[in-house]
């Protein structure tokens, strides 16, 4: 098969890609490098006038006639190269605002896509419509719509999320339900929200290139290192607060037998080999079940800290710990915390049953195959 990936923002794509390959399929990522992750894409677009003067003067141009630059110029970068987006047997998009754009300009590069290949499909691995809408209407479903709704996080700074309520929005999700085959969710926290939609397509998990991914077994000679890695543009969708408030407590409480590591905004390749000495690793705590970011620390054997809900038990029917579901309350993450520090075979024996399940469950060549037995049924 001839495969398109639009957008990348984890890996994710990358990873699928790899397992494809390998398969003897031929296949291109188009999109958006996403900022200072810096992933790899063979079509890269460019998100243009987003910096200094050129910046000011988008937001005054948006403001006063209510067109995005970056979404035009998008658009053109595009249109320059849209017979190499052409003949696909599938087209995958990662989301519903692949190309960052404002409706008028998504929708005319969505069109094209839709109309020159044979198969698309939408994946919901992020917030979209449908999510956005399940999660506000279930508050109580974990996500990072509480911090918003409990005023931890301002209007100004849940924009990118808030988007997909807006009228816009809702007609761009519709355009694009009524033109794909099916939407496949990447985890729990998309999976729920999907059931009973008509054209669900079923939960597909997360493909891990553990190949890329060196597993060490951990061992605890000295001290006990914690990681928490910052992207600061999501500091309060993932609960950094309440994780920042816990390691200063565990700091005061066990002194020189823990190291504590924090680093913010730094690429992906930075990240992913900065917490190889960690034993533990923080990830978010509005999740049930596990993002990109902690499927790739549980593969190289840490204790991670991320959501791992009932649901997700139950699901791949587990009966010990893969992973810490952690929880936005401070005193249960000391909690956890403490009681891995004080008891440090867990550590040890948690970071191999990660690996072992991530091996089981998210191998990059199992999920690619089940994508494309996916995307040939539909």
């Amino acid at each position: 098969m001839k495969i398109l990936l639009v957008s990348e923002y984890s890996r994710l794509h990358n990873s699928l890609k790899e397992g494809l390959e390998k398969s003897g399929h031929e296949v291109y990522i188009l999109g958006h490098t996403d900022g200072f992750k810096d992933f790899p894409v063979d079509f890269p677009l460019v998100k243009k006038w987003d910096t200094g003067l050129l910046k000011k003067a988008k937001v005054a141009i948006y403001t006063i006639f209510g067109f995005d630059m970056s979404s035009y110029l998008t658009y053109r970068q595009f249109e320059k190269n849209k017979a190499k987006f052409t003949g696909f047997d599938a087209v995958q998009l990662i989301n519903e605002n692949s190309f960052y754009c404002q409706y008028f300009f998504e929708k005319k590069i969505l069109e094209f896509l839709f109309q020159n290949n044979k198969k698309t499909f939408l994946l919901s691995s992020g917030y979209d419509y449908l999510n956005v809408k399940y999660c506000f209407e279930n508050p109580n479903f974990k996500s990072a719509i509480q911090p918003f709704l409990s005023g931890e996080i301002k209007k100004s700074g849940f924009e990118n999320i808030l988007k997909y309520r807006t009228k816009p929005f809702e007609k761009l999700h519709q355009f694009i339900y009524s033109n794909i085959r099916g939407i496949i969710a990447t985890d729990m926290d998309y999976h729920i929200p999907l059931a009973g939609i008509s054209k669900y397509s079923g939960l597909i998990p997360n493909p891990i290139n553990t190949k890329k991914l060196i597993f060490q077994p951990l061992s605890i000679s000295n001290k006990i290192i914690i990681f928490h890695g910052i992207n600061e543009s999501n500091y309060y969708k993932k609960g950094n607060d309440y994780f920042e408030k816990a390691l200063h407590i565990i700091e005061k409480k066990y002194g020189s037998k823990v190291e504590i590591i924090t680093t913010r905004n730094i690429p992906y390749l930075t990240y992913i080999n900065l917490y190889d000495k960690a034993h533990i690793l923080l990830d978010q705590a509005y999740a049930n079940d596990q993002g990109y970011n902690a499927l790739e620390a549980m593969a190289k054997g840490k204790v991670v800290f991320t959501g791992a809900e009932k649901e997700f038990s139950k699901y791949y029917n587990l009966t010990d710990r893969v992973c810490i579901n952690a929880l936005p309350d401070v005193d249960c993450l000391v909690r956890e915390l403490s009681f891995l520090i004080e008891n440090p075979n867990e550590i040890i024996a948690i970071g191999k049953r990660a690996r072992t399940f991530i091996e089981k469950e998210h191998d990059y060549i199992k999920i690619a195959e089940q994508y494309l037995e996916t995307w040939k049924s539909k």
